[in-house]
Parts: C-alpha cells; sequence; structure tokens
C-alpha cells in the first residue's frame, strides 16, 4: 500500500474575512496559525485541504463603497488584492480562496437555502428588532450591553422594521447544546465553550436570513426582492471548495471540516448558527471550532481611532515574515489574547533567531568547512555527551508530534527551541576546536560534526510549518536539496536519528537572521563614540 492510501484527510478554515480596508496584524495572526496546522498536518502524512477566503456581502459594504464612489465588486476587489498578497508574502499554502462573490458560491447558498426551505425551516415574517450594521447582527433588547448597544463591538444599533426571511433556529436549540455538551472537543477552548452552552440555555430565537433595504447580496432564489442576509450566506462557504454540489467523493473526504479557527467573537455564529443550519441540511458537523484570541498593541487594544492598529506589511518589509510568523506563535497562547510589542518583537528575533538557530548553523556549517572541507562525515560510536544529544533529539520529536496533535503551538516552539539550545551546549562540551588539535580524536570530532548537522536537520523539519521560507534556506545550507527536497520529508523520517547521509557535502554558508541593533544600543554606542571624539578632542587641546 503506497503513502497516499494511508492518508488521512484533513480540513481546516480560518474564517472568511472581511474586507476591511485596513489590513492589520490579527489578519496575519489568524491566518498564520491555521497555515502552521496544515503545514503540521501535511508533515505527518495527511491529505490537507486548508481554505481561507473573503466575505464580500452585505449593508456595511454597499454603504462604503457608495462613499468611495465605485461599485460594491469593485471596492471589494481592491481590497481582496491586498489579502491575496499579504498572504503570498506570509507563505500562506492555503489550497482555495473563497469569495462570497463567485458565482461557485452563489450557486451553494441557494440551493441550501432552497433545501432547508423545502423542509419547512424557513418562512416569510417580519423582522422588528435591533440590528448592527458594523457586526451584521441581529439582537434582543435584553442582548444589548449595559448602554443599550451591541454586545460584541458596543457601538449603536438601529431599529429595523421589514418582511424578512426566517430560518427556524429554536427547532434545533436542544440538539446543539446536546452536541455541544456531549463532545467537549467540539468548542475550544473551554471558556469559548462555557459561553455557547449559557448563550443557549437563555434561549435561541428564530434568526432572520434576508433583508430587503439593501440589494448587495446573493438573492432568495424564492423572492428575488430580498438578499440573504450576510451570515446564512458567509457560512456556507465551507461547503463550497470542498464539493458540496459538484464533487461528491472529494465532499466525502473532507467533510465534516475538522477544524473551524474563528476569533472569539464569532464563535457563536459558528457554533450555534452554523450547526443548526448543518442539522437542517442533514449534514455531520464540524469536529471543532475552536476560538483565537486577540492581539492587543503594548498592552492596549488595536484601533484607528487610537492609531495603533499595526501594518503587518510594514512589519514584513523590516523584519521579514518568518520573524513575524515566529513572535506571533511562540509569543501567544492560542485560545488567549496576546500582546504585540515592537521590542518584544526585535528582542524575541536577536534571542532565538540570531543567537540560537543563526549561531548553531553557522557554527556547524563553519567547522564543517574548516574541519573537513565541506563534508559531513559519518558518525562514529557516541560518547556519553552525544548519546544525551540523541535521546534529547528523539524525545523532541515525539513530544513534538503530541504538542501539535493538541495545537499548543507556542508550547511546540518553545520544545523545538529547546533542543536547539542543547544543540549549542553540546558544542561547548564536546568542544571540536580543541578535538581538532590531536589526530587522535578524528573519529570524536566527526561524530560531533555529524550529530551537529543531524540537529540542524531535525530542527529545519520540526521548524517547516511554523518558518516555511526560513527552513528550506536551512535544508539548502545543509546541502539536503539535491537528497530529498524537503517538501517531500515526512515526520516519520526524524522519528529516528542519522538520518543526515554522510560524506554529504554543505551548502553555502549564509546568515539566516541577522541581529538587529536595539534604540538603546544605538544609543550607547553613538554615546560612546561622542565621548571618544570629546577625549581626541582634549587630546588635541593639550
Amino acid at each position: 500500500m503506497n503513502l497516499s492510501e494511508n492518508r488521512k484527510s484533513f480540513y481546516i478554515t480560518t474564517p472568511i474575512y472581511y474586507p476591511s480596508a485596513k489590513l492589520h496584524i490579527g489578519h496575519a495572526y489568524c491566518t498564520t496559525i491555521a497555515d502552521s496546522i496544515a503545514r503540521y498536518k501535511r508533515l505527518a502524512g495527511y491529505d490537507v485541504f486548508f481554505l481561507t477566503g473573503s466575505d464580500e456581502h452585505g449593508q456595511k459594504i454597499q454603504t462604503a463603497a457608495a462613499a468611495d464612489g465605485v461599485t460594491p465588486i469593485e471596492y471589494v476587489d481592491r481590497i481582496v488584492a491586498g489579502f491575496q498578497k499579504l498572504w503570498e508574502r506570509l507563505s500562506i499554502s492555503n489550497d482555495d480562496f473563497i469569495r462570497t462573490t463567485e458565482e461557485r458560491h452563489v450557486k451553494v447558498v441557494q440551493e441550501v437555502f432552497r433545501r432547508i426551505y423545502a423542509r419547512g425551516d424557513i418562512y416569510l415574517g417580519e423582522y422588528k428588532g435591533l440590528y448592527c450594521t458594523p457586526c451584521e447582527s441581529y439582537w434582543t433588547e435584553r442582548q444589548l450591553d449595559e448602554d443599550g448597544c451591541c454586545p460584541d463591538c458596543h457601538r449603536p444599533v438601529q431599529e429595523v422594521t421589514e418582511k424578512a426571511y426566517f430560518f427556524r433556529m429554536s427547532r434545533y436549540a436542544d440538539r446543539v447544546l446536546k452536541y455541544i455538551e456531549d463532545n467537549p472537543e467540539f468548542v475550544q477552548p473551554v471558556a469559548r465553550r462555557n459561553e455557547m452552552i449559557n448563550f443557549i440555555r437563555q434561549g435561541l430565537e428564530d434568526l432572520c436570513i434576508s433583508r430587503t433595504s439593501f440589494d448587495w447580496g446573493i438573492p432568495v432564489p424564492i423572492d428575488e426582492k430580498h438578499v440573504i442576509y450576510v451570515w446564512f450566506d458567509a457560512l456556507s462557504n465551507y461547503l463550497t471548495p470542498v464539493g458540496f454540489l459538484d464533487d461528491q467523493e472529494k465532499f466525502n473526504k473532507f467533510w465534516p471540516a475538522d477544524m473551524h479557527l474563528v476569533g472569539k467573537e464569532i464563535v457563536r455564529f459558528h457554533s450555534i448558527i452554523w450547526p443548526c443550519m448543518l442539522l437542517a441540511l442533514d449534514l455531520p458537523l464540524p469536529k471543532k471550532v475552536y476560538g483565537h484570541g486577540w492581539l492587543v498593541v503594548d498592552g492596549d487594544k488595536m484601533s484607528k481611532s487610537k492609531g495603533n492598529v499595526v501594518d503587518p506589511n510594514l512589519l514584513i518589509d523590516e523584519f521579514g515574515a518568518d520573524a513575524i510568523r515566529y513572535f506571533l506563535l511562540r509569543e501567544i497562547n492560542l485560545g488567549q489574547d496576546g500582546n504585540f510589542s515592537r521590542d518584544a518583537l526585535i528582542k524575541r528575533i536577536n534571542s532565538d533567531l540570531a543567537n540560537d538557530i543563526g549561531n548553531l548553523l553557522h557554527r556547524t556549517l563553519s567547522m564543517v568547512t574548516k574541519y573537513r572541507a565541506g563534508i559531513v562525515p559519518p558518525a562514529a560510536q557516541q560518547d556519553e555527551t552525544g548519546g544525551r544529544l540523541v535521546a534529547d533529539g528523539e524525545n523532541t520529536v515525539a513530544e513534538y508530534e503530541k504538542s501539535m496533535e493538541s495545537y499548543a503551538l507556542s508550547d511546540t516552539i518553545k520544545l523545538v527551541w529547546s533542543f536547539i539550545g542543547r544543540a549549542n551546549k553540546y558544542i561547548d562540551e564536546s568542544q571540536p576546536w580543541v578535538l581538532a588539535r590531536d589526530e587522535a580524536d578524528r573519529a570524536k570530532l566527526d561524530t560531533v560534526l555529524h550529530n551537529l548537522a543531524e540537529s540542524l536537520r531535525v530542527s529545519a523539519v520540526l521548524i517547516s510549518p511554523f518558518m516555511p521560507q526560513t527552513a528550506p534556506r536551512i535544508w539548502s545550507q545543509l546541502g539536503l536539496d539535491d537528497v530529498k527536497p524537503l517538501g517531500e520529508v515526512r515526520l516519520e523520517e526524524i522519528r529516528g536519528w542519522g538520518g543526515y547521509p554522510a560524506e554529504n557535502h554543505i551548502g553555502i554558508p549564509e546568515p539566516i537572521f541577522p541581529r538587529i541593533e536595539t534604540d538603546e544600543e544605538k544609543a550607547a554606542k553613538a554615546e560612546k563614540a561622542a565621548k571618544k571624539q570629546a577625549k581626541q578632542a582634549r587630546k588635541k587641546q593639550q
């Protein structure tokens, strides 16, 4: 049986992002998480389908486009191009990018409507209530915050009265509640799960799913005076690219979704409204809805009015994409809020990337070049110090798998960097520069150099889901491109120690993360230079 027959499937999605005119670091954070999980699953031998996209309908888009003097599609085309360019710069490995304005998606949404309507779970009524335009959400009086505003964004709501179609969501409340209670892993983290249970227990009302006061949306197939409400439209996107209407084999392979990764503010839509819709369609529910936290900047929530919105493109220009990916994944525990700080980013680049992995690569390749003319020798018998490194490497791979399967990305990165630190310590313990002085220690030196090359081989594979631009650079400098491209390597190939091919010639050593001079260091250097100049001036005067 070949590898493809052994493979399991894995379907992961991000939310389809609202086309905001201002890209911010939060967009990069969520998508980088999903990309790292998708890359890990491929590394572990899964057949992965990774979906992201854009949510392009609704009153807010139509209003913004009119204010900008363009059509809604012209407005979203421009912004969506920015998203796609950012994903390219961040090396996001999505298999599809769904736009809710695409014809393939329109067909799915209208068919979803037809099927649920035919079941008797959609009816025409009149909506009288409160609507939050920024969130595209309907609310009852009791759901508003203490100021009578939207409980999500805390902005004013509007009273709305219009004919509308309703989805009998209340019919499915008990079943969804039971599913959440019977399947503790369905909604994560636990805090979000408890919120959803409490929300349902307060009582679910039927959901308004159409509007007549604007026309930028998918027409209701049985009544084209109405357009379909944005969440009923948007949530159906998860069905479109995996063959819901046109490829039953693909649909059977990837549905139900293994993981919907969403911001904590939209967990409710994905773990309550979406399951109700799927039950009405007689489709299996997703296996997991994971609500990640928010990013704050220097301890304060991002806001245009505060002027602290962080543009990921500018960060990539200055520090590189992998440094940004590493920082976001390393600093923030999935499910919790996290703090972005420029100073913290620079410190992490200097300590973890320049000093740790950069230093290990540079020292190893320099010694292989100096002592063995660029050829990695085979290992002889391991001494006690080498044995500890080997054991640590094998244990790291085993723990890495466990940690990634539980989506503990930050802990996984810390685990890998602990091994990288151990490899750096191994250099100091084994002192290859001393071994190189005596021909009697040749076999020992060979083993040390081989162990270091193997440490870097293992590390390159382990960091590849998180740092997809850096890992191939390390792989290339190790001279492994012609042995096997990194993209074809699977996790099983590093479970045992010693996979680096003996007598292999390393590539050309290049710095991967130059150290960044901090403002404090620049100031200290300038002060030192000023003192030196003053001292020289005094000497001249004397």
